[in-house]
């Protein structure tokens, strides 16, 4: 069985034919926002992370929206390990809701999530994280009071229209450990490439922010060193992370859920607008590495299907048996994991297709 799919843009498959992916290839890794999918990918996190790229430490930038901020941010650790077995503890084992939950309530639970991440000293988890990696936190920042139900209908539906229309409603707020100076992967499109300094005064709301899904939780306000307004989840903007990767060197790395990637959040529910935003951001992923499960080990998921945030509904306070398929589905991942493993040292063994 084949766990895994491997997605290449043009100039990472010629990298890849000519010496196979080396760890010092690798510039930057991204992780894209996608609820209870990312437990799917904490194998790969830990191999990655806790074996292949500290061989070969060099300036890397992770760049997470949502759970993907969460796993970014644990990975950044000087001890990455220990940092992902906290968040897979809290996310599994915090997450009991009753049936119905407010917003209130999630957003306490997922507020707890992030401060067992942390642990009890945000300037502790600053102070711990590897110089080495550029950590940046995406957000999406809307104005003030606004009341989140009529708010986000009309920014659903000047999406519809045109994704840059969604721009007149949000804007993209970047919380990076290295400074408020922008990445240059940000694209250069309306939602701006506004960049705040992470500080341990803002740590814990911004990663809370990251992952703040509207009409399921309370939006993060004034958040230390950033411009007022609500903060919300960043893959509202920037779902999967298209960003413009060729503006960096090397091989930038996308542990993912699907062999493609959407712009924005919203863009999920439009078909022509799920495989990326157009020729231009074709050419922003020159250099990216897709690394995906394949059908195969879906298959042998639980519902032949990752964990998502429709598993609260189905499972409603079955908690146990909830968890239990989740554990299930984590340990089957491991598979992608050895795959990519296995990948590393014998490219042959997995063919490489193109981006979409």
């Amino acid at each position: 069985m084949t766990a895994l799919r491997l997605l290449a843009g043009p100039a990472a498959r010629r990298r890849i034919g000519t010496h196979g992916l080396r760890a010092g290839d690798v510039s930057a890794v991204a992780a894209a926002a996608g609820g209870p999918k990312g437990l799917a990918l904490l194998p790969l996190d830990r191999w990655l992370f806790g074996t292949w790229l500290p061989g070969s430490p060099r300036p890397r930038s992770l760049f997470g929206a949502s759970i993907g901020a969460w796993r970014m941010a644990g990975a950044a650790q000087r001890d990455p390990l220990a940092a992902l077995a906290r968040l897979e503890h809290a996310y599994l084992d915090g997450q009991r809701y009753p049936r119905s939950p407010s917003t209130g309530t999630v957003s306490r639970v997922c507020r707890q999530i992030t401060r067992e991440l942390i642990g009890a000293d945000a300037a502790a988890f600053v102070g711990a994280l590897n110089p080495d990696m550029n950590l940046q936190v995406v957000t999406a920042r809307a104005p003030a009071g606004r009341y989140p139900r009529p708010f986000f209908a009309q920014a659903a539906l000047a999406n519809t229209v045109s994704r840059q229309r969604l721009a007149a409603h949000l804007e993209r707020v970047v919380f990076s450990s290295a400074g408020a100076t922008p990445s240059p992967a940000v694209p250069p499109d309306r939602f701006g490439a506004r960049t705040v300094a992470l500080t341990p005064a803002n740590l814990e709301d911004a990663l809370l922010a990251s992952g703040s899904i509207p009409l399921i939780a309370d939006p993060v306000k004034t958040i230390a060193g950033a411009p007022a307004g609500d903060y919300w989840d960043g893959g509202l903007i920037d779902y999967h992370l298209h960003w413009r990767y060729a503006a960096l060197d090397g091989v930038v790395l996308i542990p993912h859920f699907v062999g493609h990637l959407t712009a924005g959040w919203l863009d999920k529910f439009l078909p022509w607008r799920r495989h990326g935003v157009g020729q231009a951001g074709r050419q922003w992923l020159d250099n990216v590495l897709i690394v995906a499960p394949s059908a195969a080990l879906l298959a042998r998921l639980p519902g032949g299907r990752l964990p998502d945030r429709r598993d609260f509904h189905r499972y409603g306070t079955d908690h146990d048996r909830r968890l239990r398929d989740w554990r299930r589905a984590i340990g089957e991942c491991e598979r992608l994991a050895d795959a990519f493993a296995g990948f590393c040292e014998a490219p042959q063994r997995v063919p490489l297709e193109p981006l979409p």
